[in-house]
């Protein structure tokens, strides 16, 4: 897998076409289909990136990448944040030959030995829980029944600033956009969060796969959660919404906590993979909302 990320801090003004880019991050890593990083590039340049070499995307990977950030104090950079979203793009990555393959859902599109390799994803998240029709016999996802949906382009044409430029991509390639909005309203820090994750497909356009978005309100002064709803868009799976139910659990939790809190207060089937990817990342809102605090 060859895998390019591109982020940015934006403020906008009251117009859309008042916007300044404040900050950037960027790599190239080229894995396995293993998820282990055979090479990495970054921008900035990380002193020690050569250390990531070998390590597998996962709890691994965020491990490693926490470590070397924090060495520099730059948790909350839009480079950690692609870095950290390494686990999860890679995770889903491989779907994107579904679009391209007939034979992605059949015993003959797989050899024996990577069947056996699957993982059992039994109980990891609410569309994988104990007894789920998104599982075989032995606790493997079932690839032949996962829901999709036809996606236009995230860019809004009322609003091209709103996102940075998006790489053209030809052939089997997987795409995951996220943004994180924040503005300040009547004392409150609100908030908007999304994420989804596209596939290029043959006929030409994106198939999404996961789409969710996130509607939250933090107290200005303590930076603690005190209202969020999640809206699942798309998801493959019908078990795997209901994760969405329990994401109260979280309110009154500092934001600055939510890397770490929402592991904890939704682990397995009480959350989902990429739910929890979204919420995590709103532990980066303290830091947006002084950027924003600085240029008001």
């Amino acid at each position: 897998m060859i895998m390019s990320g591109n982020a940015r801090d934006a403020l906008t003004g009251r117009d859309l076409a008042d916007c300044s880019t404040v900050a950037t991050g960027a790599f190239e890593i080229v894995a396995t289909m293993g998820r282990e990083i055979r090479a990495i590039e970054t921008i900035p340049r990380l002193p020690d990136a050569a250390s990531l070499v070998g390590v597998r995307g996962g709890g691994q990977s965020r491990t490693a990448i926490a470590a070397q950030l924090g060495a520099m104090q730059a948790i909350a950079t839009p480079l950690h944040l692609l870095l950290d979203d390494f686990a999860g793009a890679s995770l889903v990555a491989g779907w994107a030959w579904s679009r391209w393959r007939d034979d992605w859902a059949s015993p003959e599109g797989v050899s024996e030995s990577a069947r056996r390799n699957f993982p059992k994803m039994e109980g990891i998240c609410a569309g994988f829980r104990p007894g789920a029709t998104s599982l075989d016999e032995l606790g493997r996802p079932r690839h032949d029944i996962q829901s999709s949906a036809r996606v236009g382009s995230l860019v809004n044409p009322d609003d091209p600033a709103g996102w940075h430029p998006l790489a053209a991509q030809e052939g089997v390639g997987m795409r995951r956009g996220r943004w994180i909005d924040i503005w300040q309203d009547a004392g409150l820090i609100r908030i908007e969060a999304g994420f989804q994750d596209s596939s290029t497909a043959p006929h030409g356009g994106r198939d999404a796969v996961h789409e969710y978005r996130v509607s939250a309100t933090a107290d200005l002064n303590g930076m603690a959660l005190l209202s969020v709803a999640a809206d699942p868009r798309v998801l493959p799976y019908r078990e795997c919404p209901a994760a969405a139910a329990n994401i109260d659990r979280l309110i009154g939790t500092p934001l600055k906590d939510f890397r770490n809190e929402v592991l904890d207060q939704l682990p397995g089937t009480l959350g989902c993979t990429h739910l929890n990817d979204v919420l995590r990342a709103l532990a980066d809102v303290p830091h947006l909302a002084l950027m924003l605090e600085s240029h008001s």
